[in-house]
């Protein structure tokens, strides 16, 4: 009896123990400025995006921008792959926040007027 007392009080939590819930792989992710992060997730975003699955590739270009916030073409990608998804809010989202941050891109006029078309 004392060996089964002693097996069910180690597999009750004691205070020490974090509950399941506050399990660290289920935390929000921390994003911290990193242009190598942001460059790998905007390449593999790239890659999804030729390959026809726009989904995973709005994911990784959304996951670029937390990266990095000023990495103009992560926005420019992500509402492309926004707009293929018929999601035209996120799609006029990032191209605004594309021509916050490269006012003066050669396809800025370009952008402009998908931006426009989108917010109709």
């Amino acid at each position: 009896m004392l060996v089964f007392a002693a097996v069910a009080s180690a597999q009750q939590p004691t205070q020490e123990q974090a509950p399941p819930e506050e399990d660290e792989s289920l935390a929000p992710k921390e994003y911290s400025f990193n242009p190598l992060q942001a460059a790998k997730e905007l390449k593999v975003g790239n890659y999804y995006f030729k390959k026809g699955n726009y989904r995973a590739a709005a994911h990784r270009f959304q996951e670029a921008t937390k990266w990095d916030g000023t990495l103009a073409e992560a926005f420019l990608r992500l509402g492309e792959a926004s707009e293929k998804q018929n999601d035209r809010k996120a799609a006029a989202e990032a191209y605004a926040k594309y021509l916050e941050i490269a006012p003066d891109a050669k396809d800025a006029s370009d952008v402009k007027k998908r931006l426009i078309k989108n917010r109709k």
